[in-house]
């Protein structure tokens, strides 16, 4: 008998208490041991229009609706008694009669009236009267649409569905349905769709595999069961397997707006290359080690079970491998800090005249474009193109500023220090002559934030390789690296990109006002366009909340507030996140944590877990993490974008992009928040939140 576990049921867990929770699991576990055990206790659901559902007795309140047949048991929702014999009086689960997937479908007659959530017209553009609005999907035909999924008898209200009621309708419908919907209403094309063969398992469809699984032995249904946010280590979208499970002719990329899934991505790539590539050496890595320690969390959940697989997936932060492979090779590097190289910049600036460069210039072309680029030569600083560096410099300049920088080469040299930049070409150049790269794979999250020195090393490492290298990442959340081209140091993603479009982390309320920060297509220095038009998101929550004080100690106090009513909901502090524009405003937020009053933590660069607590950091730091709940505090106009970082920029060509990214930092700290977002500061507030409202 297949024992199968939906994400209905894995979503409705969630719900529960933790007690409640523990109480179900063993409950499933006796199921999966034994589903004919005579100590179940089985109840057929006289009332449910499916006769293959049946309620399971945890205890005195709790049920587990199963569906059950001769051949399978699935285990589909839990909830208190009323709740859960309600949830199956409404639904069947049934194989559609175009594609041929397994769905559980609602039954139309029997949805009790819900509330409408709308799209909201800008505060400039009256809403149109309802009666006014057209039909979405009134030039489509029915044959199209049901092989979009839609179940047949959903086909009127599909047929009546309006801008207004589309988001609604969506709830109701399975998930590959209701994408398909919200991407034509957005004037986008969806996949393809997949007719199954007239004789195949219903259950082994794409977009059936997206939401039933088949569990083998206990402890495969304990790790489903046991991070049930998680819900991609079981059930993976069809348009994410085709990226994991494609094979590239060379390096390949995937794009998208925040919440869709790049990461997942990454992590299932890295899985399925080495399970398909025995002796494989696979790198999973990204900018921090922060993320890094998020990344090999999840993927010793999603490989658990199979530890000579885990042994071969490295993960860790890129500047990590790449001074523990330096040190293997050429032992330990002695890292000149930034300040040390500040320092001599100064005073080879002394020695060669060239005072009129001011310290945070010097540290900028150093940092940028010298160093970045490991310049050896006059004539290579003298050619080089400045991808990024807008400040124009004249060939008399240029000679001066060599002069400044060769001082600062030779003493470095002098001293026995190196750069990070330096590691990185030395490695190149090793991995270049010897022929022998430490892995077979790379697969590099956050990819946007590479850097120049980094992507010359990852090129080495497999560029020249079908499925060398994989990137993931957004170039909307590129906030730390000024542009480049990737092609230059031969790593060219052209024709194998993809962008992805269905969002299942973030709310449409949240994404819907975040994405205004946001032009709609961005493109990289090697022309690769990022369209982020027809993103959508499958699940509504509440609208993001925006609210600026008279000063910040009234902020505090509504932060506290906010928090101390978020946790007596029963929400759990590391659900939560507190981010700021930079250190300068942290002790805003914990002062906001410390009024409320959970367990938190401040997050550097060198913190690997959350470990339970509520977390609080720059807007930075919280690149790549999410959250239940998310407060941005302290966006008054002198903090984003932050003035005194304006202040220092020289040529105003400069200002464009400095603007961009600090509409970037913004983006991604919003953009944490699964469910809930408030954003708070000091009046008259930020420029940029006269955007999102």
């Amino acid at each position: 008998m297949h024992f199968r576990i939906a994400d209905t049921f894995t979503a409705s867990l969630t719900k529960l208490a933790n007690d409640e929770q523990k109480a179900v699991k063993t409950t499933a576990f006796d199921l999966q041991l034994n589903p004919a055990n005579p100590g179940m206790r089985f109840h057929r659901l006289d009332r449910a229009r499916d006769k293959n559902f049946w309620s399971v007795r945890v205890n005195r309140d709790l049920r587990i609706i199963v569906h059950r047949t001769g051949e399978s048991l699935t285990l589909c929702y839990v909830g208190h008694h009323d709740d859960a014999y309600a949830w199956a009086e409404r639904r069947k689960l049934e194989t559609h009669p175009t594609t041929g997937a397994a769905q559980i479908v609602e039954i139309r007659e029997l949805v009790r009236e819900v509330e409408v959530r709308k799209f909201v017209a800008p505060k400039d553009e009256p809403a149109p009267a309802a009666a006014t609005l057209p039909a979405l999907f009134a030039g489509i035909t029915d044959d199209d649409l049901l092989t979009y999924g839609v179940p047949p008898e959903w086909l009127p209200e599909v047929r009546a569905a309006t801008e207004d009621t589309v988001l609604e309708l969506a709830e109701h419908l399975p998930a590959e349905a209701a994408e398909a919907l919200l991407t034509l209403a957005v004037g986008g094309t969806p996949p393809a769709p997949v007719r199954a063969a007239a004789d195949s398992d219903p259950f082994d469809h794409p977009d059936a595999r997206r939401r039933f699984r088949v569990v083998t032995d206990v402890e495969e249904l304990a790790r489903a069961l046991e991070y049930p946010w998680d819900r991609w280590l079981v059930f993976l979208h069809p348009a994410q397997r085709e990226v994991v499970e494609r094979e590239f002719s060379g390096p390949a990329r995937v794009a998208g707006s925040a919440g869709t899934g790049k990461t997942v991505v990454a992590l299932h790539r890295a899985a399925h290359l080495a399970r398909t590539n025995p002796d494989a050496r696979v790198l999973l890595t990204t900018f921090s080690p922060l993320l890094a320690g998020a990344l090999r969390r999840r993927l010793l959940r999603l490989v658990h079970g199979e530890p000579r697989l885990a042994e071969r997936i490295e993960v860790e932060a890129l500047d990590d491998v790449a001074l523990r492979l330096y040190e293997r090779n050429f032992g330990k590097a002695t890292l000149a800090s930034r300040d040390e190289v500040r320092a001599l910049l100064i005073r080879a600036a002394e020695a060669e005249g060239a005072m009129r460069f001011r310290p945070h210039f010097l540290l900028a072309e150093w940092d940028e474009v010298v160093d970045a680029w490991q310049l050896g030569t006059w004539e290579a600083y003298r050619d080089i193109p400045r991808l990024g560096r807008k400040t124009r410099l004249p060939v008399q300049q240029r000679e001066v500023l060599w002069g400044v920088f060769t001082r600062v080469r030779e003493e470095l040299a002098a001293r026995g220090w190196t750069t990070m930049p330096a590691v990185y070409a030395r490695l190149a150049e090793h991995i270049a002559e010897t022929g022998r790269p430490p892995f077979d794979f790379a697969i590099v999250d956050e990819a946007q934030d590479v850097s120049v020195p980094q992507m010359r090393f990852l090129a080495a490492l497999g560029a020249e390789r079908p499925n060398g290298l994989f990137f993931a990442g957004d170039l909307g959340q590129r906030i730390f690296q000024l542009p480049f081209s990737w092609r230059s140091l031969g790593v060219d993603v052209r024709g194998r990109s993809q962008i992805l479009r269905i969002n299942y982390r973030t709310s449409h309320q949240i994404r819907r006002q975040m994405d205004r920060l946001l032009p709609r297509e961005l493109a990289d220095v090697d022309g690769n366009v990022e369209d982020r038009r027809g993103t959508v998101s499958v699940f509504n929550g509440p609208e993001p909340v925006i609210e600026l004080f008279d000063d910040e100690e009234a902020e505090i106090d509504a932060a506290a507030d906010w928090l101390r009513a978020v946790l007596e909901e029963g929400i759990p502090p590391h659900e939560i996140g507190v981010f700021v524009r930079s250190a300068e405003q942290l002790e805003r937020a914990t002062a906001a944590v410390v009024k409320a009053g959970p367990p938190f933590i401040v997050l550097d660069d060198r913190v690997e877990t959350i470990s339970g607590k509520l977390a609080v950091c720059t807007m930075h730091l919280a690149k790549g993490l999410e959250f239940r709940m998310v407060l941005v505090m302290a966006c008054d106009d002198d903090v984003i974008p932050l003035q005194s970082r304006i202040e220092s920029i020289a040529d105003e060509a400069d200002l464009e992009e400095a603007y961009a990214t600090e509409r970037h930092l913004l983006y991604v700290a919003c953009t944490r928040a699964r469910e809930h977002l408030r954003v708070t500061g000091v009046l008259p507030g930020s420029e940029f939140l006269g955007d999102i409202q």
